[in-house]
């Protein structure tokens, strides 16, 4: 991040709720249910009170479509970045997952081992470049401003608390994120802080 003179107010949000063509494992974007729509027509409500400035969405489209909803209600522009999205399925593509091939990588990075790779796809220190990257680009562009970045809660989970400085690193072990659920950050020049998770003020 740049040197910021004022602190960038960014509310990380878990896209609504989804349904998929298959229910087996895919990168495929999904799109949002009868209840996901309401999900974020109740988000839009929750940050038009923030004054933000713009909405920033990982490209798969449930996350895509939570976005404009809320953009179409603020009426501010949507900016799509990949580096937003779920951590791939790698080598799981195509199965069922049961039980969660993830499971054991995902306990690997919640404990503090970045290196730990989903088989076939990314690793924890990918994951966290990429995603930090898009945020970092996030606040300088709004200085001063608040922002909505719609996103998924498997990446929220991982990443997050790993750039908050106030946030133990398996701070979501127990604390899974609903659809719709917000994460506030603020960030300044000294990086990131964690001011509520879906809804319980964070000291």
């Amino acid at each position: 991040m740049g040197d910021l003179q004022c602190s960038a107010r960014v509310f990380v949000a878990r896209h609504g709720a989804a349904d998929y063509e298959s229910e087996l494992l895919s990168d495929a974007g999904g799109w949002l249910s009868p209840l996901g729509r309401r999900q974020s027509h109740d988000l839009a409500d929750h940050v038009h009170r923030e004054r933000v400035a713009r909405v920033w969405t990982s490209d798969l489209s449930r996350a895509v479509q939570t976005g404009e909803i809320v953009a179409a209600r603020t009426g501010v522009d949507v900016t799509v970045r990949t580096g937003l999205r779920e951590f791939g399925v790698g080598d799981a593509a195509g199965t069922t997952g049961d039980p969660d091939p993830f499971a054991p990588t995902f306990a690997a990075w919640l404990g503090g081992d970045l290196s730990a790779r989903i088989p076939g796809g990314e690793s924890g220190l990918e994951v966290v470049a990429r995603y930090e990257a898009v945020l970092e680009e996030v606040a300088d562009a709004h200085r001063g401003e608040s922002v909505l970045v719609v996103s998924h809660g498997g990446v929220m989970s991982m990443v997050l608390p790993r750039l908050a400085r106030n946030l133990a690193p398996d701070h979501t072990r127990d604390l899974p994120l609903p659809n719709c659920g917000v994460v506030a950050l603020e960030a300044d020049a000294d990086g990131w802080v964690a001011r509520s998770w879906a809804g319980r003020p964070l000291a």
